[in-house]
């Protein structure tokens, strides 16, 4: 969204207007007369902003309760939140007319070795100000211009020999894990997320935490032997609506199974292979195996799917005749 730019009073603070002989403060829609006068109006506006703009924290947890963390799902929402945190800290000492673009790039510079978390850091920020530009508290959006990171395009690949040796060093529970990720292509919380009544007659039933959008992957016979396995785990005594779970009967959280899918690599002497490659493994094997990888893996266009296709096939391809230059 780009900043609305005055071109009028364009000497005067954020949402100060000069009207009918006085200047004026315009918030919400309401007009507070600070004086007829520059100076008076000054002090006046001084007074007023210390007052009612508040700092950036308390900017920031109103932009993200007002306005950002209804607009997202939940995955987006933890992410976000872990960068208004670290923008609190930073603009811990400001209000929010005093950032500056310059103030920006700095924490972009120190965010150098994170493109991903300065991403999403900067999405937040240009939201926060977003919302302050509708409530008037700024006269225009400082994040606006600071560009994202690129980020680089992950190439790892899991082979297969490799998915055997950190599957023969997991436990039952990671095994399963590992199984209906690759067989169903979709991210680590959705599956561990899985309920019982999700497998169906034909297929398990996914709806995708991060897009809503929803799936039934076709059952195969490995699939069936998965989910028969999954509804095994815990004994046949043990009956929850989850598939997987802890010993309070919840769902385990992203960092257990992370740190189960870590030990197990470190067992196999397996480096670089992170948990969400079984997604990238599982769309590059059903292309290999001539299925629609972008169906499998929900998204809305063949080139987002590529971002995840790792395979390294080199294409064979065919030059022009020389006999046309030969005659």
């Amino acid at each position: 969204m780009s900043p609305r730019r005055r071109t009028r009073d364009t000497d005067l603070p954020a949402c100060v207007y000069r009207r009918h002989g006085a200047y004026w403060l315009v918030r919400r829609g309401k007009w507070r007369r600070l004086g007829a006068d520059l100076k008076s109006a000054l002090v006046a506006y001084a007074a007023a902003v210390q007052g009612a703009q508040g700092s950036m924290p308390e900017l920031i947890e109103e932009a993200m309760t007002e306005a950002i963390e209804p607009s997202v799902r939940a995955q987006t929402r933890r992410a976000y939140r872990r960068a208004a945190a670290h923008l609190k800290k930073v603009f811990a000492e400001f209000n929010p007319e005093q950032v500056a673009p310059a103030d920006i790039a700095a924490v972009k510079r120190s965010m150098r070795a994170k493109p991903g978390a300065w991403n999403h850091t900067i999405t937040v920020l240009r939201r926060v100000f977003d919302y302050a530009l509708e409530e008037q508290l700024v006269r225009s959006n400082p994040a606006f211009e600071i560009k994202r990171a690129k980020q680089a395009k992950r190439r790892r690949l899991i082979s297969p020999e490799e998915y055997r040796s950190i599957y023969e060093r997991a436990s039952p529970r990671l095994q399963v894990l590992m199984d209906l990720m690759f067989g169903s292509g979709q991210r680590p919380m959705d599956v561990v997320r899985l309920r019982r009544v999700e497998f169906r007659s034909e297929g398990i039933a996914f709806e995708q935490s991060k897009t809503g959008k929803r799936l039934v992957v076709k059952w195969t016979p490995e699939l069936r032997e998965v989910a028969d396995r999954a509804k095994g785990l815990y004994g046949p005594k043990v009956q929850s609506l989850t598939i997987f779970r802890t010993r309070w009967g919840k769902v385990p959280s992203y960092r257990t199974i992370y740190d189960m899918w870590r030990a197990a690599c470190e067992k196999a002497g397996i480096e670089d292979a992170q948990l969400r490659d079984l997604r990238a493994m599982s769309a590059t094997e059903a292309k290999r195996e001539g299925k629609d990888p972008t169906a499998l893996l929900a998204h809305s266009s063949p080139k987002t799917t590529e971002i995840y296709l790792r395979d390294k096939d080199v294409p064979i391809v065919e030059g022009p005749s020389l006999s046309v230059v030969r005659k």
